[in-house]
Protein backbone atom coordinates (compact mmCIF):
# COMPACT_ATOMS: atom_id res chain seq x y z
CA UNK A 1 0.00 0.00 0.00
CA UNK A 2 0.74 3.28 -0.92
CA UNK A 3 0.82 5.79 2.69
CA UNK A 4 1.98 9.15 3.02
CA UNK A 5 2.75 10.24 6.89
CA UNK A 6 2.55 13.71 7.54
CA UNK A 7 5.27 14.97 10.35
CA UNK A 8 8.66 13.08 10.93
CA UNK A 9 8.79 14.27 14.71
CA UNK A 10 7.83 11.18 17.20
CA UNK A 11 4.56 9.74 16.74
CA UNK A 12 4.89 9.96 12.38
CA UNK A 13 8.33 8.18 13.14
CA UNK A 14 7.04 5.28 14.96
CA UNK A 15 3.94 5.09 12.55
CA UNK A 16 6.36 4.90 9.48
CA UNK A 17 8.79 3.06 11.49
CA UNK A 18 5.98 0.33 11.90
CA UNK A 19 4.35 0.48 8.45
CA UNK A 20 7.43 0.30 6.91
CA UNK A 21 8.74 -2.82 8.39
CA UNK A 22 5.74 -4.21 6.82
CA UNK A 23 6.68 -3.63 3.41
CA UNK A 24 4.48 -0.71 2.53
CA UNK A 25 5.27 2.51 0.31
CA UNK A 26 5.94 4.83 2.57
CA UNK A 27 6.86 8.66 2.22
CA UNK A 28 6.95 11.32 5.10
CA UNK A 29 6.66 15.20 4.93
CA UNK A 30 8.21 17.14 7.22
CA UNK A 31 9.57 20.95 7.55
CA UNK A 32 12.35 20.30 9.24
CA UNK A 33 15.03 18.45 6.62
CA UNK A 34 16.96 16.81 9.61
CA UNK A 35 13.59 14.86 10.87
CA UNK A 36 13.84 14.16 7.00
CA UNK A 37 17.02 12.91 6.81
CA UNK A 38 16.83 11.08 9.76
CA UNK A 39 13.47 8.94 8.55
CA UNK A 40 15.29 8.23 4.74
CA UNK A 41 18.70 7.04 6.56
CA UNK A 42 17.52 4.81 9.57
CA UNK A 43 14.23 3.50 7.51
CA UNK A 44 12.94 2.06 4.74
CA UNK A 45 11.25 5.23 3.13
CA UNK A 46 11.07 7.85 1.39
CA UNK A 47 10.84 11.78 2.35
CA UNK A 48 10.11 15.05 1.26
CA UNK A 49 10.66 18.39 3.23
CA UNK A 50 7.82 20.91 2.90
CA UNK A 51 4.78 21.51 4.33
CA UNK A 52 2.49 18.75 4.85
CA UNK A 53 -0.75 20.83 4.09
CA UNK A 54 0.91 22.35 0.55
CA UNK A 55 -0.56 20.74 -2.85
CA UNK A 56 2.98 20.72 -4.47
CA UNK A 57 4.53 18.81 -1.18
CA UNK A 58 1.98 16.23 -1.16
CA UNK A 59 2.28 16.29 -5.10
CA UNK A 60 5.96 15.78 -4.58
CA UNK A 61 5.06 12.83 -2.14
CA UNK A 62 2.88 11.05 -4.89
CA UNK A 63 -0.81 11.74 -3.52
CA UNK A 64 -2.30 11.47 -6.86
CA UNK A 65 -1.80 7.20 -6.58
CA UNK A 66 -1.64 7.00 -2.65
CA UNK A 67 -4.29 4.84 -1.00
CA UNK A 68 -3.83 6.27 2.99
CA UNK A 69 -2.51 9.43 4.50
CA UNK A 70 -1.82 9.86 7.87
CA UNK A 71 -1.80 13.24 9.43
CA UNK A 72 0.30 13.93 12.04
CA UNK A 73 2.14 16.89 12.73
CA UNK A 74 2.28 18.88 15.50
CA UNK A 75 -0.54 21.33 14.79
CA UNK A 76 -4.15 20.07 14.50
CA UNK A 77 -4.83 23.20 11.76
CA UNK A 78 -2.13 21.65 9.48
CA UNK A 79 -3.32 18.18 10.02
CA UNK A 80 -6.63 19.41 9.14
CA UNK A 81 -6.23 20.92 6.29
CA UNK A 82 -4.04 18.01 5.33
CA UNK A 83 -6.14 16.05 4.53
CA UNK A 84 -8.48 18.64 2.91
CA UNK A 85 -5.90 19.24 0.09
CA UNK A 86 -5.98 15.18 -0.25
CA UNK A 87 -9.66 14.72 -0.62
CA UNK A 88 -10.14 17.49 -2.80
CA UNK A 89 -7.16 17.83 -5.00
CA UNK A 90 -5.60 14.26 -5.18
CA UNK A 91 -8.92 12.40 -3.99
CA UNK A 92 -6.87 10.29 -1.44
CA UNK A 93 -9.41 7.78 -0.66
CA UNK A 94 -8.57 7.33 3.35
CA UNK A 95 -7.14 10.17 5.29
CA UNK A 96 -6.46 10.14 9.41
CA UNK A 97 -5.92 12.88 11.43
CA UNK A 98 -4.22 13.30 14.61
CA UNK A 99 -5.94 15.98 17.25
CA UNK A 100 -4.90 17.00 20.24
CA UNK A 101 -7.24 20.05 21.14
CA UNK A 102 -9.80 19.22 23.55
CA UNK A 103 -12.40 20.87 21.57
CA UNK A 104 -11.76 18.92 18.14
CA UNK A 105 -12.44 15.93 20.08
CA UNK A 106 -15.18 16.87 21.72
CA UNK A 107 -18.13 14.34 20.50
CA UNK A 108 -20.92 16.76 19.90
CA UNK A 109 -18.93 18.23 17.55
CA UNK A 110 -18.61 14.91 15.47
CA UNK A 111 -20.51 16.05 12.72
CA UNK A 112 -18.10 18.09 11.52
CA UNK A 113 -15.67 15.09 10.07
CA UNK A 114 -17.91 14.54 6.99
CA UNK A 115 -16.36 14.46 3.48
CA UNK A 116 -18.83 17.89 3.08
CA UNK A 117 -17.38 19.21 5.77
CA UNK A 118 -13.71 18.35 6.54
CA UNK A 119 -12.47 15.06 4.94
CA UNK A 120 -11.14 13.27 7.86
CA UNK A 121 -12.13 9.65 7.94
CA UNK A 122 -11.08 8.61 11.11
CA UNK A 123 -9.71 10.78 14.14
CA UNK A 124 -7.10 9.72 16.39
CA UNK A 125 -5.79 11.35 19.99
CA UNK A 126 -2.65 9.47 20.67
CA UNK A 127 -2.77 11.85 24.21
CA UNK A 128 -6.14 10.16 25.29
CA UNK A 129 -5.19 6.59 23.89
CA UNK A 130 -2.37 7.54 26.40
CA UNK A 131 -4.77 8.76 28.96
CA UNK A 132 -7.01 5.53 28.72
CA UNK A 133 -3.64 3.56 29.19
CA UNK A 134 -2.72 4.99 32.79
CA UNK A 135 -6.23 4.59 33.72
CA UNK A 136 -5.86 0.96 32.87
CA UNK A 137 -2.85 0.71 35.51
CA UNK A 138 -4.96 1.69 37.92
CA UNK A 139 -7.17 -1.30 37.49
CA UNK A 140 -4.29 -3.74 37.66
CA UNK A 141 -1.86 -2.00 39.61
CA UNK A 142 0.67 -4.73 39.74
CA UNK A 143 1.11 -5.20 35.97
CA UNK A 144 3.61 -3.16 34.26
CA UNK A 145 0.84 -3.26 30.70
CA UNK A 146 -1.89 -4.07 30.31
CA UNK A 147 -5.08 -3.84 27.54
CA UNK A 148 -8.68 -4.94 26.98
CA UNK A 149 -9.91 -6.84 24.44
CA UNK A 150 -13.43 -8.48 22.87
CA UNK A 151 -15.13 -5.78 24.27
CA UNK A 152 -14.03 -6.02 27.62
CA UNK A 153 -14.16 -9.78 28.11
CA UNK A 154 -10.32 -10.23 27.57
CA UNK A 155 -7.29 -8.81 29.49
CA UNK A 156 -3.53 -8.80 28.23
CA UNK A 157 -1.36 -8.49 31.95
CA UNK A 158 2.29 -7.54 31.96
CA UNK A 159 3.70 -9.01 35.00
CA UNK A 160 7.04 -8.89 36.06
CA UNK A 161 8.10 -12.38 38.26
CA UNK A 162 9.70 -12.01 41.38
CA UNK A 163 11.04 -14.93 43.78
CA UNK A 164 7.81 -15.21 45.51
CA UNK A 165 6.19 -16.13 42.70
CA UNK A 166 4.19 -19.51 43.05
CA UNK A 167 4.46 -20.55 39.63
CA UNK A 168 8.62 -20.74 39.47
CA UNK A 169 10.46 -23.77 37.72
CA UNK A 170 6.84 -25.59 36.51
CA UNK A 171 6.32 -26.26 32.90
CA UNK A 172 2.95 -24.21 31.85
CA UNK A 173 1.24 -27.06 30.93
CA UNK A 174 1.14 -28.07 34.80
CA UNK A 175 -0.80 -24.69 35.35
CA UNK A 176 -4.40 -26.26 34.43
CA UNK A 177 -3.16 -29.29 36.92
CA UNK A 178 -1.95 -26.76 39.61
CA UNK A 179 -5.03 -24.50 39.52
CA UNK A 180 -8.90 -25.01 39.12
CA UNK A 181 -10.75 -23.20 36.40
CA UNK A 182 -7.54 -21.80 35.45
CA UNK A 183 -8.11 -19.81 32.08
CA UNK A 184 -4.88 -17.64 32.09
CA UNK A 185 -2.99 -18.43 29.36
CA UNK A 186 0.95 -17.05 28.97
CA UNK A 187 1.52 -15.72 25.26
CA UNK A 188 4.86 -14.07 25.84
CA UNK A 189 8.04 -14.36 27.94
CA UNK A 190 10.48 -11.51 27.66
CA UNK A 191 14.29 -13.15 29.25
CA UNK A 192 17.30 -11.31 29.43
CA UNK A 193 15.70 -8.93 26.77
CA UNK A 194 14.42 -10.97 23.79
CA UNK A 195 10.64 -12.03 23.98
CA UNK A 196 9.42 -15.22 22.68
CA UNK A 197 6.35 -16.94 22.65
CA UNK A 198 6.63 -20.11 24.96
CA UNK A 199 6.15 -23.39 24.72
CA UNK A 200 3.94 -26.11 26.88
CA UNK A 201 6.98 -27.66 28.58
CA UNK A 202 8.64 -23.91 28.99
CA UNK A 203 9.29 -23.20 32.53
CA UNK A 204 9.45 -19.47 34.17
CA UNK A 205 11.63 -17.90 36.26
CA UNK A 206 12.31 -14.93 38.48
CA UNK A 207 13.15 -12.14 36.09
CA UNK A 208 11.21 -12.86 33.58
CA UNK A 209 8.32 -10.51 31.94
CA UNK A 210 5.31 -12.14 30.95
CA UNK A 211 2.35 -11.05 29.20
CA UNK A 212 -0.82 -13.40 30.36
CA UNK A 213 -4.45 -13.58 28.83
CA UNK A 214 -7.59 -14.12 31.13
CA UNK A 215 -11.28 -13.77 31.29
CA UNK A 216 -12.25 -10.16 32.87
CA UNK A 217 -13.62 -11.93 36.01
CA UNK A 218 -10.37 -13.92 36.26
CA UNK A 219 -8.49 -10.66 36.44
CA UNK A 220 -7.68 -10.74 40.34
CA UNK A 221 -7.39 -14.49 40.82
CA UNK A 222 -4.52 -14.67 38.03
CA UNK A 223 -2.78 -11.75 39.84
CA UNK A 224 -2.98 -13.93 42.96
CA UNK A 225 -1.28 -17.10 41.46
CA UNK A 226 1.34 -15.18 40.01
CA UNK A 227 2.03 -13.32 43.39
CA UNK A 228 1.30 -10.20 42.41
CA UNK A 229 -0.93 -8.13 45.01
CA UNK A 230 -4.93 -7.28 44.28
CA UNK A 231 -5.80 -4.37 45.68
CA UNK A 232 -6.99 -1.47 44.12
CA UNK A 233 -5.53 2.17 44.71
CA UNK A 234 -7.73 4.62 46.74
CA UNK A 235 -5.67 7.58 46.93
CA UNK A 236 -4.35 8.65 43.72
CA UNK A 237 -1.79 11.91 42.96
CA UNK A 238 -1.55 12.41 39.24
CA UNK A 239 1.30 15.33 38.17
CA UNK A 240 1.09 16.90 35.26
CA UNK A 241 -2.10 18.54 33.94
CA UNK A 242 -1.22 18.36 30.06
CA UNK A 243 -3.14 16.80 27.82
CA UNK A 244 -2.63 13.32 28.99
CA UNK A 245 -2.84 14.59 33.05
CA UNK A 246 -5.81 16.65 32.30
CA UNK A 247 -7.58 13.63 30.46
CA UNK A 248 -6.46 11.21 33.27
CA UNK A 249 -8.48 13.37 35.64
CA UNK A 250 -11.46 14.11 33.91
CA UNK A 251 -11.30 10.28 33.33
CA UNK A 252 -11.07 9.97 37.25
CA UNK A 253 -13.71 11.85 38.03
CA UNK A 254 -16.15 10.33 35.14
CA UNK A 255 -15.53 6.83 35.92
CA UNK A 256 -13.85 5.95 39.11
CA UNK A 257 -16.01 7.89 42.16
CA UNK A 258 -14.28 5.48 44.85
CA UNK A 259 -10.56 7.39 43.85
CA UNK A 260 -9.94 9.92 46.29
CA UNK A 261 -7.38 11.90 43.54
CA UNK A 262 -5.45 15.18 43.54
CA UNK A 263 -3.34 16.74 40.38
CA UNK A 264 -0.36 18.98 40.90
CA UNK A 265 0.34 21.43 37.60
CA UNK A 266 2.98 23.40 37.49
CA UNK A 267 2.42 26.06 35.56
CA UNK A 268 0.03 28.71 36.94
CA UNK A 269 -2.49 29.43 34.14
CA UNK A 270 -2.93 25.67 33.43
CA UNK A 271 -3.66 24.73 37.19
CA UNK A 272 -6.06 27.42 37.12
CA UNK A 273 -7.94 26.28 34.20
CA UNK A 274 -7.71 22.56 35.17
CA UNK A 275 -9.43 23.80 38.80
CA UNK A 276 -12.20 25.63 36.91
CA UNK A 277 -13.03 22.01 34.73
CA UNK A 278 -12.51 19.82 37.53
CA UNK A 279 -15.16 19.49 40.49
CA UNK A 280 -14.08 16.43 42.53
CA UNK A 281 -10.40 16.66 41.90
CA UNK A 282 -8.24 18.59 43.90
CA UNK A 283 -6.09 20.74 41.82
CA UNK A 284 -2.65 21.86 43.76
CA UNK A 285 -0.31 24.19 41.91
CA UNK A 286 3.36 23.55 42.45
CA UNK A 287 6.92 21.81 41.31
CA UNK A 288 5.79 18.12 41.03
CA UNK A 289 9.47 17.39 41.74
CA UNK A 290 9.33 19.37 45.02
CA UNK A 291 9.41 16.94 48.42
CA UNK A 292 8.01 19.70 50.08
CA UNK A 293 4.84 19.62 47.84
CA UNK A 294 4.77 16.01 47.54
CA UNK A 295 4.56 15.89 51.37
CA UNK A 296 1.46 18.16 51.10
CA UNK A 297 -0.07 16.64 48.89
CA UNK A 298 0.11 13.31 50.97
CA UNK A 299 2.26 11.30 48.64
CA UNK A 300 3.60 9.18 51.95
CA UNK A 301 -0.31 7.78 51.81
CA UNK A 302 -0.85 7.71 48.14
CA UNK A 303 -1.86 3.96 46.30
CA UNK A 304 -0.64 5.50 43.01
CA UNK A 305 1.75 8.67 41.51
CA UNK A 306 1.03 9.33 37.79
CA UNK A 307 3.93 11.18 36.53
CA UNK A 308 2.48 12.42 33.34
CA UNK A 309 3.93 15.83 32.95
CA UNK A 310 5.66 16.80 28.91
CA UNK A 311 9.34 16.20 29.89
CA UNK A 312 10.26 12.63 30.59
CA UNK A 313 13.21 12.83 33.17
CA UNK A 314 11.02 15.07 35.38
CA UNK A 315 8.63 12.07 35.17
CA UNK A 316 11.38 9.48 36.24
CA UNK A 317 13.28 11.70 38.81
CA UNK A 318 9.95 12.62 39.90
CA UNK A 319 8.92 9.01 40.35
CA UNK A 320 11.79 8.46 42.14
CA UNK A 321 11.18 10.98 44.56
CA UNK A 322 7.61 9.46 45.01
CA UNK A 323 8.36 6.12 45.81
CA UNK A 324 11.56 7.56 48.41
CA UNK A 325 8.65 9.48 50.05
CA UNK A 326 6.68 6.36 50.66
CA UNK A 327 4.36 5.99 47.60
CA UNK A 328 3.04 2.72 46.99
CA UNK A 329 2.82 2.69 43.41
CA UNK A 330 4.68 4.98 40.60
CA UNK A 331 3.99 5.09 36.97
CA UNK A 332 6.05 7.62 34.73
CA UNK A 333 4.95 8.52 31.08
CA UNK A 334 7.67 8.18 29.16
CA UNK A 335 8.50 8.95 25.58
CA UNK A 336 11.95 8.44 24.80
CA UNK A 337 12.25 4.58 24.44
CA UNK A 338 16.05 4.40 25.21
CA UNK A 339 14.70 5.86 28.79
CA UNK A 340 12.86 2.65 29.28
CA UNK A 341 15.26 0.35 30.15
CA UNK A 342 16.14 2.83 33.43
CA UNK A 343 12.43 1.77 34.80
CA UNK A 344 13.76 -1.31 36.64
CA UNK A 345 17.00 0.35 37.86
CA UNK A 346 14.84 3.28 38.77
CA UNK A 347 12.18 1.04 41.36
CA UNK A 348 9.71 2.93 38.94
CA UNK A 349 6.35 -0.43 38.50
CA UNK A 350 5.25 1.00 35.52
CA UNK A 351 5.12 2.85 32.87
CA UNK A 352 2.97 4.18 29.81
CA UNK A 353 4.71 4.24 26.56
CA UNK A 354 2.61 6.86 23.95
CA UNK A 355 4.49 5.01 20.97
CA UNK A 356 2.83 1.85 21.81
CA UNK A 357 -0.41 3.56 22.10
CA UNK A 358 -0.01 5.40 18.75
CA UNK A 359 0.60 2.81 16.46
CA UNK A 360 -1.81 0.80 18.08
CA UNK A 361 -4.35 3.17 17.45
CA UNK A 362 -2.97 3.48 13.94
CA UNK A 363 -3.13 0.05 13.14
CA UNK A 364 -6.31 -0.72 14.84
CA UNK A 365 -7.73 1.96 12.38
CA UNK A 366 -6.28 1.08 9.28
CA UNK A 367 -6.65 -2.65 9.36
CA UNK A 368 -10.07 -3.36 8.99
CA UNK A 369 -12.33 -6.54 8.50
CA UNK A 370 -11.00 -9.11 10.02
CA UNK A 371 -8.90 -7.24 12.20
CA UNK A 372 -11.38 -5.48 15.00
CA UNK A 373 -8.65 -4.33 17.40
CA UNK A 374 -4.47 -5.00 17.78
CA UNK A 375 -2.22 -3.62 20.98
CA UNK A 376 1.96 -3.30 19.86
CA UNK A 377 3.99 -4.94 22.41
CA UNK A 378 7.25 -3.25 23.74
CA UNK A 379 9.62 -1.90 20.79
CA UNK A 380 7.26 -2.90 17.87
CA UNK A 381 8.55 -6.71 18.90
CA UNK A 382 5.23 -8.24 18.53
CA UNK A 383 1.59 -7.47 18.42
CA UNK A 384 -2.22 -9.33 20.38
CA UNK A 385 -4.72 -9.64 16.72
CA UNK A 386 -8.05 -9.55 18.04
CA UNK A 387 -9.57 -11.26 14.58
CA UNK A 388 -12.87 -12.04 13.79
CA UNK A 389 -12.52 -15.96 11.28
CA UNK A 390 -14.34 -15.82 8.40
CA UNK A 391 -14.83 -19.56 5.85
CA UNK A 392 -12.04 -18.64 3.91
CA UNK A 393 -9.56 -18.16 6.74
CA UNK A 394 -6.74 -20.81 7.55
CA UNK A 395 -8.53 -20.62 10.91
CA UNK A 396 -12.08 -22.15 10.17
CA UNK A 397 -13.06 -25.51 11.17
CA UNK A 398 -9.68 -26.36 12.88
CA UNK A 399 -8.95 -27.86 16.11
CA UNK A 400 -6.14 -25.76 18.35
CA UNK A 401 -3.24 -28.71 18.00
CA UNK A 402 -3.43 -28.72 14.52
CA UNK A 403 -3.58 -25.10 13.87
CA UNK A 404 -0.13 -24.24 11.49
CA UNK A 405 0.92 -21.13 13.36
CA UNK A 406 4.01 -20.46 13.09
CA UNK A 407 6.88 -20.80 16.28
CA UNK A 408 6.66 -17.36 17.09
CA UNK A 409 2.35 -17.10 17.12
CA UNK A 410 0.10 -18.10 19.81
CA UNK A 411 -4.13 -18.33 20.73
CA UNK A 412 -4.52 -16.33 23.82
CA UNK A 413 -8.26 -16.83 23.51
CA UNK A 414 -11.35 -17.46 21.60
CA UNK A 415 -15.04 -16.28 21.62
CA UNK A 416 -17.61 -17.67 20.36
CA UNK A 417 -21.03 -15.31 20.41
CA UNK A 418 -20.29 -14.32 23.79
CA UNK A 419 -18.69 -16.31 25.37
CA UNK A 420 -15.11 -16.11 26.38
CA UNK A 421 -13.72 -19.93 26.28
CA UNK A 422 -9.47 -21.19 26.58
CA UNK A 423 -8.21 -22.23 23.57
CA UNK A 424 -7.35 -25.88 24.54
CA UNK A 425 -6.04 -28.37 22.31
CA UNK A 426 -9.77 -30.01 21.41
CA UNK A 427 -10.85 -26.57 20.27
CA UNK A 428 -12.17 -26.49 17.22
CA UNK A 429 -12.54 -23.22 15.59
CA UNK A 430 -15.92 -22.09 13.60
CA UNK A 431 -16.83 -19.19 11.24
CA UNK A 432 -18.13 -16.45 12.88
CA UNK A 433 -15.83 -17.06 16.07
CA UNK A 434 -12.87 -14.34 17.25
CA UNK A 435 -9.23 -14.89 18.17
CA UNK A 436 -6.81 -13.01 20.03
CA UNK A 437 -3.21 -14.00 18.51
CA UNK A 438 0.18 -13.18 20.10
CA UNK A 439 2.58 -12.71 17.17
CA UNK A 440 6.55 -12.01 17.23
CA UNK A 441 6.68 -9.11 14.64
CA UNK A 442 8.94 -11.64 12.41
CA UNK A 443 5.64 -13.83 12.11
CA UNK A 444 3.47 -11.29 11.45
CA UNK A 445 3.18 -11.80 7.75
CA UNK A 446 2.40 -15.75 8.07
CA UNK A 447 -0.43 -14.79 10.68
CA UNK A 448 -2.00 -11.99 8.48
CA UNK A 449 -2.03 -15.29 5.71
CA UNK A 450 -3.75 -17.31 7.78
CA UNK A 451 -6.21 -14.40 8.44
CA UNK A 452 -6.35 -13.47 4.96
CA UNK A 453 -5.74 -9.49 6.08
CA UNK A 454 -4.41 -8.95 2.86
CA UNK A 455 -7.92 -9.27 0.83
CA UNK A 456 -9.35 -6.13 2.59
CA UNK A 457 -6.44 -4.62 4.45
CA UNK A 458 -7.65 -0.97 3.44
Amino acid sequence: MKIIICGAGQVGWQIARHLASEHNDITVIDTDPELIRRATDMLDVQGVTGFASHPDALAQAGAADCDLLIAATHSDEVNIVACEVANSVFQVPRKIARLRAASYLDPSYAGMYRTSHLPVDVVISPEREVARAAMQRLQAPATFDVDTFMRGKAWMLGLALTEDCPILNAPLRQLDDMFADNRAVVVGVRRAGKLFAPEPNDQLFAGDQIYVVCPAEQVERTLDRFGKPTALPERVIVVGAGNVGLAVAQMIERDAPHLNAKLIERDRRRAEAAADGLRRVVVLHGDGMSAELMTEAGVSAADAVLMLTEDDKTNLLGAVRARQLGARMVVSLINDPTLISLRGALGIDAYVDPRAATVSTILRHIRHGRVRDLYSIGDAEAELIEAQVLPSSGLAGQLIADLALPAGALIGAVQKGDRLVKPVPNLRIEPGDSVLIFSLTGDLAEVDGLLQVGIDYF
